[in-house]
This record gives C-alpha cells, structure tokens and sequence, in this order.
C-alpha cells in the first residue's frame, strides 16, 4: 500500500464511521500521512483524530480508537496503533516498499503531484528583486503541482540579465499585488534579498547553482552566493549531492542493462531511511506549497541523496555473481530515488543531467 492509497484508506474509514452513526463530521477532502513521530511506532502515522475531535464534539483518542476499528482488518494494514493524545500509526505488510516503488515508477516525475486540478486561484506578488522572483517561479511550480492556478506579477520589469536565472518564467508587470476574482488569495513574497552587490556574484553561477544559492537557505536566511561552495564538485555541497546521486543512479540503470536486467520493485533489507525519504515526498511537495518553501523541498532532496547514495554500491552484481531478486528490487529502488530527485530538482527550476 503506498501513501497515496493509505490516504484514501483512512478517508474511506471516516466516511464508514459517518454512514454508521459513529462520527458526525464532513468527510476531509484529503488526509496527509508521514513518518511517525516521537513516541510513535510502524510504518506511518497520521493526526486524522485530533483534527476531528472538535467537530466531532468527543475526545481525540476516542475519535482515533474508532476510526481504529475500521482500519484493522484492512488489506495492506497489518496494525493500527494509538499513541500520544491520539495519533493513529500504522504498520502495513511486507511489500508496502515494492508497493511504494512501483508507484513512484508508474508516476515518474508527477509523483508527489495532486491527482487532478483544484479549485483554488493563489496570486503570487514579489518586489522587483533577484531572490524574490526566483523563489516567485519556484513557489508557483509547487502550487501548480498540487493543482492550484496560479497568477504570478512583480512591481516592476526586471533586467534582462536575470533571465539566466528566471528562464522562462513570465510575470505580470503592476506595483500592487493583482486583484483577481472569485476571492482569490493574495501572496507578497519578500524573502530576504540578496546584498545590492551580490547578484551578479549569483549571476555568476549559472542557472542551476544560482537558483539553488537562492532557494536552498529559508526565506529569512540570507543567501551565500559564494561560487566555491556552490560550484564545487564535492561532497560538501548538497547540490553536488543531490545531482551526483540522480546521475549515479541513471548509470546504474545503463550498466544493469549491458549486464541484462531490469528493475523489479521489491523487498530489500537494511533500506528503510530511503523508503522512508521517499514516501516522505508527497507531505514535503504539500507542505512546501502550502507554506511557499522551496527551501524545505531542497533540504529534502538533500535527505533522499544522503539516503540513496550508500545503497548505489550494492546494486550491481560483483564478479562471477548473478543478477538476483535483491539486485533487480535494489535497482528498482535506486531508479525511484533519481526520479524523486529528477522531478523535485524540476520544482526549483533545477536541471537533473543524466552525466555528471
């Protein structure tokens, strides 16, 4: 069962509790799941029963032990634990990492994505200034990704020299946030800017390592566009990682093939950080359109890079060995990891190269 699949279980839980008297609540559109907490235990865990206790007029716990009963029993959910003042953990069965790959495999770069459009209008706004309007382009792709139109505008036209790192990116010309209709929400960015005599020292980087320079610190950090750091080949620089890990994991996918097999989602002992990472993504791509955080998409890249890269030497057969259900599923594994850090690089506007 993969998170995606687990959300509708627990939506469907509720909607049961509903239908036999047992809660009397609307049905959220959506619920979210992640990694259990402080004090928690399995696979995932979500907060579903405190965010209903008060329309439902009865106590988070209570609520949670209810929703409990529907959910043990369930294909896929081998336990259904309540910690804390009410938080559901659930355990599923032992091919929930397969599950989780083959998903993430079927939807390639999307996963993580909303299943469709939403309703919502977002109108982004920013000051005429480098580091907003990246993190204008960057924010708006989030939204975009969970389904929300987006209407981005700027204060004033910006120099042409930016293009290098906006690309593409079009926004509408006005000194005031735009004013649209029916009621949308309107958003002024102002992320700490970069120094007056700093951009062209960010320009300097090129496109993939300015904006990351950008869009890497939080919004009220100020950006160190120092070309040492952000152009090294090394270890020490994250961005490095991140894409270093992609490019690893394209090249071991050529080599499998020369060597005659295929990725096979699958089981595979001792990859739980990663598997976690992974399933992680569709909280952190919500989370970080919710809130307008690019930043915590790019610390996240950096956590799946930091994850995969030490499982990348055990995926090949070595010498006389023969390719085995353990390497194919460890391939499979390796493949979903550069496609998470493929599409969320494509988030912030980031290039993913194939050869690094």
């Amino acid at each position: 069962m993969t998170p995606v699949e687990l959300s509708r279980t627990l939506l469907y839980a509720v909607r049961r509790a509903v239908d036999d008297g047992k809660l009397a609540v609307t049905v959220p559109e959506r619920v979210v799941v992640g990694p259990p907490g402080p004090g928690g235990c399995g696979d995932y865990a979500s907060n579903l029963a405190l965010q209903l206790a008060r329309p439902a007029g009865q106590p988070p716990r209570a609520v949670a032990e209810t929703l409990r009963s529907y959910l043990v029993g369930v294909d896929g959910v081998t336990d259904v634990v309540v910690t804390g003042p009410g938080f559901l953990n659930l355990s599923l069965g032992d091919a929930a990492p397969g599950a989780l790959v083959a998903d993430i495999l079927r939807r390639g770069p999307r996963y993580g994505y909303a299943d469709g459009p939403g309703t919502g209008v977002v109108s982004l706004h920013c000051p005429r200034e480098l580091r907003a309007l990246v993190v204008m382009d960057s924010v708006a792709r989030l939204l975009r990704a969970q389904g929300v139109t987006v209407r981005t505008s700027c204060e004033a036209l910006p120099p042409p020299e930016w293009a290098v790192l906006l690309g593409d990116a079009r926004v509408d010309v006005t000194p005031h946030p735009i004013d649209v209709s029916p009621d949308p929400r309107n958003v002024t960015l102002r992320p700490l800017p970069v120094p007056a005599t700093d951009p062209p020292a960010v320009l300097a980087l090129g496109p993939d390592a300015g904006r990351w320079a950008l869009l890497h610190p939080a919004p009220h950090d100020r950006p160190r566009p120092g070309a040492g750091e952000h152009l090294a080949q090394r270890e020490t620089n994250p961005l490095f990682r991140v894409r270093y890990a992609h490019a690893r994991t394209r090249a071991l996918l050529r080599n499998a093939a020369d060597l005659g097999f295929a990725p096979e989602p699958g089981t595979s002992a001792g990859t739980e950080r990663l598997t976690g990472a992974l399933a992680d993504h569709p909280r952190v791509l919500a989370a970080a359109a919710r809130d307008h955080a690019p930043d915590r998409l790019a610390r996240h890249l950096v956590a799946v890079a930091d994850a995969v890269l030490p499982l990348l030497p055990a995926v090949l057969p070595v010498g006389d060995e023969k390719p085995s259900a353990a390497h194919r599923a460890r391939l499979a594994l390796a493949e979903a990891a550069g496609v998470v850090l493929a599409g969320g690089l494509s988030l912030l506007g980031i290039d993913a190269p194939d050869h690094l």
